[in-house]
């Protein structure tokens, strides 16, 4: 017998989103994780046929183990290879009834210290970590020393040359709004359009670090790290100001410059709406203790 969500039927097949029609079998269950992980040692967050080492591979031997049944996972945002996640949100479906610390405690007991579970929920089956996201939000730092650090080296992007953030958060507003990202997105990019909301664009300097945090409803291949690219080149003084705005009319990823590299980039924030009632913690990285939106550049 299963429970029927109001009336425009669809199969159902695991993880999947369940519209309003939909079926959700009797005795199935759909829990959520929140996930931290370090991504210097993984070729990305996705599963691949080649049978790389990823995040997702990790995470889905751990809970099938504890579930004693094969358990697949669908996440909020699929990083790259070395791109790091402090409130990775991911979904599963599940026959197993287990206590949620076993989807904690146990988890973790059975995965690598590069990955962690925050926190498990038991979900609606009306939420889907992909779909029913609202927005994202990535912090990017950069450790701005004469010399390479050697403590969080593989958590941030080193950058030897004196960096003006004035700068560069004069010329990220440019981006902020919906726009075109053409230029700003990966060559091999499958999104069907390269049409993008950026809600904000903030860049603040904390000692010899300075954090770029970027809040959009959802981004294309390597948006962050391209962006990043430009604008490290304006913080630098090898492009003007208004370079970045050019670039954006240019919707022509030529007109850009370098990608920026991985290990500076953190998924930090995945919001929902709130009837889904889920657990809010701090963006992280964990040597930051500041909330989104609290990386306010303030103009000269």
């Amino acid at each position: 017998m299963s429970e029927i969500y109001p009336p425009r039927q669809k199969p159902y097949s695991r993880n999947a989103e369940i519209l309003e029609e939909g079926v959700f079998p009797e005795g199935m269950q759909r829990v959520a994780l929140c996930i931290e992980y370090n991504g210097a040692s993984f070729h990305g967050f996705q599963k691949q046929p080649t049978g790389v080492d990823t995040v997702q591979a990790r995470l889905e031997a751990a809970l099938s183990q504890v579930a004693d049944e094969i358990v697949t996972l669908v996440c909020a945002g699929r990083t790259d290879t070395g791109v790091h996640g402090t409130n990775q949100v991911v979904h599963f479906d599940t026959v197993a009834v287990r206590p949620l610390k076993a989807w904690t405690r146990g988890v973790n007991a059975l995965l690598p210290n590069s990955v962690s579970v925050k926190w498990a929920q038991k979900v609606t089956p009306y939420f889907h970590a992909r779909f029913s996201a609202r927005f994202r939000t990535y912090r990017y730092i950069i450790a701005n020393t004469p010399s390479r650090p050697a403590l969080g080296y593989e958590q941030m992007t080193w950058v030897r040359e004196a960096v003006d953030e004035l700068s560069m958060w004069r010329a990220a507003q440019a981006l902020v709004g919906k726009h075109d990202f053409t230029s700003y997105r990966a060559s091999q990019c499958q999104a069907h359009s390269p049409v993008r909301h950026i809600h904000y664009l903030d860049i603040a300097r904390r000692g010899d670090l300075i954090v770029v945090e970027i809040q959009a409803n959802a981004f294309l291949h390597h948006m962050v790290r391209n962006i990043m690219g430009v604008l490290l080149s304006i913080g630098v003084g090898d492009q003007p100001v208004e370079w970045a705005a050019e670039v954006l009319a240019a919707r022509d990823r030529r007109k850009a410059g370098v990608t920026a590299k991985p290990n500076g980039l953190h998924l930090v924030d995945i919001d929902y709406p709130g009837h889904f009632d889920l657990p809010v913690t701090l963006p992280g990285p964990c040597f930051f203790g500041e909330r989104l939106g609290e990386f306010r550049a303030q103009e000269a």
